[in-house]
């Protein structure tokens, strides 16, 4: 069997390691990143066969890593490794241009099969995330794309999901792990792609999409 090089992307050192520890023998990883910028940078560097990429990490998420390196016109493969199994996340990076989509439960051997799947073409989900894919993609009710909301991150988008819920910063900085001063980051930049002017109007846009 043909050795897929593969890159994991994933802000967290342990899990990476991890991760390296449980892939079988078919797979070399020929590197890590942990941010939007980094593995932005390595991907160019090493173009890798495929892509193990974290939904959420600092940076802008695995959104922002597709938007990036699929706009240049790379090739490359990318396979969404998440905690999440929210729709918003799974729709966002396949939408983005990923092959699959598994959940941090998988084991080392299936995890290892989703990465050769994906090698060779094929798109790959965890079993309770295939068949809702397949609904949300095919569903003539599903609900149309709304370009306000692509234009967030990941990440933008839970900080205005936990705006919309009543959370002070300290709360949410507290509720992603995140510094207060990043939440006000990701607030201001939220405010800036919505032309919004406060919170209380993000409240209300949040509500209106029923991202609450």
């Amino acid at each position: 069997m043909k050795t897929v090089r593969v890159l994991i992307v994933d802000d967290h050192r342990l899990f990476r390691s991890g991760v390296r520890a449980e892939l079988g023998p078919s797979i070399q990883v020929v590197g890590e990143a942990e941010d939007v910028e980094t593995a932005v940078r390595t991907i160019a560097e090493l173009e890798p066969d495929v892509v193990l990429l974290d939904v959420h990490m600092p940076g802008g998420g695995g959104q922002e890593v597709l938007r990036q390196v699929l706009g240049a016109g790379s090739q490359v493969r990318f396979l969404a490794l998440s905690v999440s199994d929210a729709a918003e996340d799974v729709i966002g990076v396949i939408r983005g241009g990923a092959r699959g989509y598994v959940t941090k439960t998988i084991n080392g051997t299936e995890l290892t099969d989703a990465i050769n799947r994906v090698a060779e073409g094929d798109a790959v989900f965890s079993p309770r995330l295939a068949g809702f894919v397949l609904d949300a993609f095919a569903s003539t009710e599903a609900p149309p794309i709304d370009p306000e909301l692509d234009s967030l991150t990941t990440r933008e988008r839970e900080v205005l999901r936990l705006i919309a819920r009543g959370y002070a910063y300290k709360e949410i900085a507290k509720e992603l792990f995140i510094s207060v001063k990043t939440v006000e980051t990701h607030v201001s930049s939220v405010l800036r792609k919505l032309q919004l002017s406060n919170r209380h109007e993000l409240s209300r846009w949040a509500t209106a999409r029923r991202l609450v």
